[in-house]
């Protein structure tokens, strides 16, 4: 039986998959260090919000304008978290686009890494929009309502005395 590394040609074989191996490694780098790169900007559908997130989806750049004066704290934060996943849910794609520029022929593992950030950062659910009679009306507080009439007190007997507090005509500090 013949070594199948033994002789020229073996040793070629072996110096195309070395030279192959340290390529697709520089590929790796590359592609690494361009999804290191990758930013994703988002502004939410009324422009008063706008978040940036890195390839990790980590904030790293977030702008509101002054016209939020005019929400309540709980639109404000809805309107944030909601640019926030939408823009988290584009990193899939934008890094599909980095890796096929630098490792597309590796298609398994573009599609592998892209598959986790879908998964970890899927399409937001779609946006219920508010009813227009609360687009423009800002709540400033309920108003209270009357208190319930208070039930009424248990009348004293006639011609009873201080002592009698526990209206039953005897003190409760005396026995009876």
């Amino acid at each position: 039986m013949t070594d199948p590394l033994s002789g020229g040609d073996a040793a070629a074989r072996v110096d195309q998959m070395v030279a192959q191996a340290k390529q697709k490694a520089q590929r790796y780098q590359a592609m690494q260090a361009a999804v290191g790169q990758v930013a994703v900007t988002e502004t939410g559908k009324d422009g008063l919000v706008t978040v940036t997130v890195d390839s990790a989806g980590n904030v790293t750049d977030l702008r509101i304008t002054d016209q939020v004066r005019e929400l309540s704290g709980a639109q404000v934060a809805a309107a944030v978290l909601t640019t926030l996943r939408r823009a988290q849910s584009r990193l899939p794609d934008r890094l599909g686009e980095v890796m096929a520029e630098t490792i597309g022929d590796d298609r398994q593992t573009v599609d592998t890494i892209v598959g986790n950030y879908r998964a970890k950062f899927p399409e937001p659910e779609p946006e219920e929009p508010e009813p227009a009679e609360s687009q423009h009306v800002r709540n400033l507080g309920a108003i209270e309502e009357e208190p319930a009439p208070k039930p009424p007190r248990a009348r004293r007997p006639p011609g009873g005395s201080d002592e009698d507090e526990d209206g039953f005509g005897h003190s409760f500090m005396t026995r009876g």
